[in-house]
């Protein structure tokens, strides 16, 4: 992941964290119907999707655990 992204998601408050997290598990979850569908062949999109995932579940809980 870009440096200049992970920046912009650390500046970013929780409510707009929670809408990003949703974004991103909405897009996995489409992009999941579409491999069963047989409509995409790029399984690194999934891979991605799961690593952005897991970047906003970690600065989420960063910026819980400092309060």
């Amino acid at each position: 992941m870009k440096k200049d992204v992970l920046q912009n998601l650390k500046g970013k408050s929780a409510t707009d964290l929670s809408k990003e997290l949703q974004s991103a598990q909405d897009s996995l979850w489409q992009l999941r119907s579409d491999v069963q569908g047989g409509k995409v062949k790029n399984l690194k999109e999934m891979r991605k999707m799961k690593k952005m995932i897991a970047v906003i579940k970690t600065i989420m809980e960063e910026n819980t655990s400092k309060k």
